[in-house]
């Protein structure tokens, strides 16, 4: 009779079961877990044939990197110069990028194949930026560059990422339609060098925008060129690009919707001069409709006697000129609150001293019931208060009254003390506050010296966050005096006003039209509690 000694078998199951669990482990490839995040971008090992070959007769190219990566936005990212009817083919293989010509390539003739921000790894999406493989089908390369900086036109910073091309002037009218072939992109201190040029006469130009299709095609994207061309004959150094926005041209409503509160708005694409809205149907709402505008009259709120309407449509018109016209339709079932809301113009409850307590109502305003509203000083009812509507809109009022400082305020308005002009009421509304102490403001006496008597100047004052807090327009010396302002740190820019309308005003690349110059003071003011500080301000000559 045979024996089984149970202990050998048990022991070869678990060693045959543990074999199976490693090669089931060992088949699965696993992203590795923990360590530090990998930044870095990934590395040319291997070009086949050589970067930079002479006499070049391959077919195709290979380049091995020293991780897995894969293409991102080829179309848009990838570039050959001189381009070719049919583009190469791009495949990934591995760790290497295989790139097979369809066209036959130019005798004589130096080739760059710009690869953009379209090589990232494969895990974290780092970015090969700008790398380049150039190679010449005759017996040398072109050697030829432009290197330069980009900045703001406005803040003289350097701009990172944005995008510097040049289009021989024989192909300008791509401009603004397709994609330049020869381009880089700038580092943080906004730098570009343009590489393996050949010589010829070129426009340059310089896009930051969001999109990243290389093509300036949006006023929302800012732009800067050269206003002459350049003849390339040897390396070119010093460019100097400066970004700005264009005002828009073309006029289009680029949002309109009706309000749960009534309300019609529109957005526009560009700033109007003079504008106004007629109501075209139902033609009887035009009558007595309230328009207001924004101050950079691009927006503007529609009320309307009632909302038994099923559609709208109104015509915008700017200096007497209709510009277009749009409709809205509304749902029979959507409901509109009339409900008169409260805003304010002290979030701190601070009033600034010599400042006014200013109240925003969320729909003109048909009456108010000073019966029911009230202002308590230190708990006690006071009398005096004024309330005087804004000349410029039907829905703000000043709140008029000596204020004192070591006082404490409270603003009381009682439900349906406000009434819409066209209907609703306000609910309870308080509001508790004092008037600020001016030891916590400071005071600046600007000095300005002008360079030249017969042209006209704007100095702006700037916060730390770039905001434009004032602006005085000057053509000769005088004292600029910024009486009660906040602390903190403030700087200055000077707008050369060319053409003396008060305002900085932008270029127009297709016109090759600059923005009016700047010039960015060096010195920063602090201002500090209950100080009060003198300060020159000296006005250079505009230098292009």
């Amino acid at each position: 009779m045979l024996k089984f000694d149970n202990n050998y078998y048990k022991l070869n199951f678990l060693t045959v079961f543990t074999l199976i669990l490693l090669a089931a482990g060992c088949a699965s490839i696993q992203q590795p877990t923990g360590g530090p995040k990998d930044k870095e971008p990934p590395k040319v090992l291997k070009e086949t044939p050589a970067n930079f070959t002479l006499n070049f007769k391959a077919k195709e190219i290979n380049i091995t990197f020293n991780e897995y990566f894969k293409i991102s936005n080829e179309s848009k990212e990838f570039s050959m110069s001189p381009a070719q009817d049919r583009s190469p083919y791009y495949k990934v293989k591995g760790k290497t990028l295989n790139i097979k010509f369809q066209d036959t390539l130019a005798a004589n003739t130096t080739y760059t194949i710009n690869f953009g921000r379209g090589l990232v790894d494969y895990n974290e999406g780092n970015v090969l930026k700008n790398y380049m493989y150039v190679f010449s089908t005759g017996n040398k390369i072109d050697s030829l560059s432009i290197s330069g900086t980009v900045t703001n036109t406005l803040t003289k910073k350097p701009v990172l990422d944005a995008t510097v091309f040049i289009i021989p002037v024989n192909q300008d009218t791509i401009f603004g339609k397709r994609r330049a072939n020869l381009f880089t992109t700038t580092d943080s201190s906004g730098n570009f060098s343009l590489k393996y040029l050949r010589p010829d006469t070129y426009r340059v130009y310089a896009l930051k925008e969001e999109s990243g299709d290389r093509i300036y095609n949006s006023s929302n994207e800012e732009i800067a060129f050269l206003v002459d061309s350049v003849v390339l004959r040897n390396n070119i150094a010093g460019v100097k690009l400066a970004l700005f926005k264009e005002e828009p041209k073309i006029f289009r409503i680029t949002d309109r919707k009706i309000e749960k509160d009534s309300r019609v708005t529109y957005i526009f694409s560009k700033k109007l001069e003079q504008p106004s809205i007629s109501i075209l149907h139902p033609n009887e709402l035009d009558k007595d409709k309230i328009v207001e505008f924004s101050r950079t009259k691009d927006t503007v709120a529609l009320w309307t006697k009632s909302m038994d309407f099923d559609s709208i449509k109104v015509a915008v018109i700017d200096k007497g000129t209709p510009l277009d016209t749009t409709i809205i339709r509304r749902n029979s079932r959507d409901k509109y609150d009339r409900e008169i809301k409260i805003a304010d113009n002290n979030p701190s409850n601070k009033i600034k001293p010599g400042g006014e307590l200013i109240l925003t109502f969320s729909a003109p305003v048909g009456s108010i019931d000073p019966r029911k509203i009230s202002l308590l000083q230190d708990s006690i009812p006071v009398s005096g208060l004024r309330i005087i509507k804004d000349s410029l809109s039907t829905r703000k009022y000043l709140f008029r009254y000596p204020w004192r400082t070591e006082r404490q305020y409270i603003l009381k308005i009682d439900t349906n003390a406000i009434g819409g002009k066209f209907g609703g009421f306000n609910k309870t509304y308080t509001k508790q506050f004092i008037l600020d102490e001016v030891l916590n403001y400071g005071n600046l006496s600007l000095s300005v010296t002008v360079p030249d008597t017969s042209k006209s100047y704007i100095v702006q004052l700037l916060d730390d966050k770039d905001n434009i807090i004032k602006e005085t327009p000057l053509n000769k010396n005088q004292t600029i005096n910024y009486t009660t302002y906040s602390l903190g740190k403030y700087h200055f820019r000077v707008v050369y006003d060319d053409n003396k309308n008060r305002k900085w005003d932008t270029g127009d690349v297709r016109a090759r039209r600059q923005p009016e110059l700047t010039w960015n003071s060096n010195t920063e003011i602090t201002l500090r509690a209950n100080w009060d500080l003198e300060e020159k301000l000296t006005i250079p000559p505009p230098v292009p």
